[in-house]
């Protein structure tokens, strides 16, 4: 995943990644059979100007043949969220036209046309990542590069599945789903339906946190604007659990030294000794083609298998009499006034610096209740007591 703000330079280096072939294949019998199924390059940038540099017309959904090792597929949010909602629309429908009681809310839903889908809070951002989702687990691909740019803000969007099953469950619970379906059911099918995507959420979030098959890179300019956004971008990461991997300064960018940029990253990172910051040379050439992207040589390193921020959070028991526990990993906070912690089901809702993330609670902290919290030398630790409305008694 490569991502940055915005005129980082993200798609250069997304592209220039994506056109540099592995020295060595994690299969070469498969790199031998199968050459055209080498990497695939996703872009989610409608005005992207990757397909202008690799020649070859815009087929959103479908993947298209740059050369032997490289593919380009482009998604497009709004074709992608009015084909899903047309099925879902299927369901519901089959749903009404079959029950006998009058059900306001699923005629409602049902009477939602996909045009007006557009706000409804992460699905389209979901249907994005879920799509990335199939292509990396359809084992058509040895090595798959997204080109986060032109989705806004890229942490927002790599949030888009939590955002959605927070949405759906609070909307309708998955404890009354089910109870809704023993009581009437015609509704199975409906509730069947949510709880695909209400899964489909949690497996989109897990697998953007699994560091041994998901790396992280992030793009700077060599700005002022990218010194001060790479504590918060770092901190989003932290707090999501995304496997940071490496840090690119893009010479080409800006006017400030990128040396002391990268100085300053380093000074950032301190403690990650696993987190490489690598300097992109800036192009004597107009990028116009993909064989002057490839002159770059930009390498981006491969998922390293170690969990960082909320993904390696640990649990530790406080106290046996009476019992407590906390809950703790390293958290970077720019400012550290802004920290605030909430809380929403099984859900930890964590504030950084205006960025708010649900952390997905360990089953024995759900049914316990937040009693304090603490950050210290770059750790932050949430305190918990057992709720006793839940918690089985002696």
């Amino acid at each position: 995943m490569v991502l940055g703000p915005g005129g980082s330079g993200v798609s250069a280096v997304a592209a220039a990644a994506a056109s540099q072939r592995p020295s060595t294949p994690r299969d070469s019998r498969r790199a031998v059979t199968r050459p055209e199924q080498h990497t695939l390059l996703i872009t989610v940038d409608r005005w992207s100007p990757v397909h202008d540099w690799a020649r070859v017309y815009r087929q959103p959904g479908e993947p298209v043949a740059v050369s032997k090792f490289l593919h380009l597929l482009t998604l497009d949010r709004l074709d992608l969220t009015e084909r899903t909602w047309s099925g879902f629309v299927d369901v519901l429908e089959h749903t009404v036209g079959r029950s006998k009681a009058v059900m306001p809310g699923v005629g409602t839903l049902a009477g939602i046309d996909a045009a007006e889908l557009t706000s409804l809070p992460g699905i389209d951002d979901f249907l994005l990542l879920r799509r990335i989702r199939d292509e990396a687990t359809s084992g058509r691909w040895q090595r798959i590069v997204v080109d986060c740019s032109g989705c806004g803000d890229p942490l927002q969007f790599l949030r888009g599945g939590a955002v959605l099953s927070q949405a759906l469950n609070r909307f309708w619970p998955r404890h009354r789903r089910l109870a809704m379906a023993a009581e009437r059911p015609v509704m199975a099918q409906l509730t069947a339906a949510v709880d695909a995507i209400d899964r489909d959420c949690a497996d989109v979030a897990e697998l953007f946190a699994d560091a041994h098959a998901v790396a992280v890179h992030l793009v700077l300019g060599a700005e002022d604007r990218a010194r001060r956004l790479a504590e918060h971008y770092v901190a989003g990461a932290d707090v999501m659990g995304l496997p940071l991997t490496s840090v690119q300064v893009n010479r080409g960018v800006g006017a400030e030294s990128p040396e002391d940029l990268a100085a300053h990253v380093k000074g950032l990172l301190a403690g990650s000794g696993d987190v490489r910051v690598a300097l992109v040379d800036r192009s004597t050439e107009t990028i116009d083609r993909m064989a002057r992207l490839r002159k770059l040589a930009v390498r981006l390193p491969d998922p390293y298998g170690i969990p960082r921020g909320s993904a390696a959070a640990v649990v530790e028991t406080a106290s046996e009499e009476p019992v407590a526990f906390r809950l703790s990993w390293s958290q970077r906070l720019p400012e550290p006034d802004s920290l605030a912690l909430g809380r929403s089901g099984d859900d930890l809702l964590v504030t950084v610096s205006g960025f708010r993330h649900p952390v997905r609670l360990p089953s024995v902290l759900r049914r316990c209740m937040v009693v304090d919290a603490a950050w210290d030398d770059g750790r932050l630790t949430v305190c918990f007591v057992p709720d006793p409305a839940v918690w089985p008694r002696r």
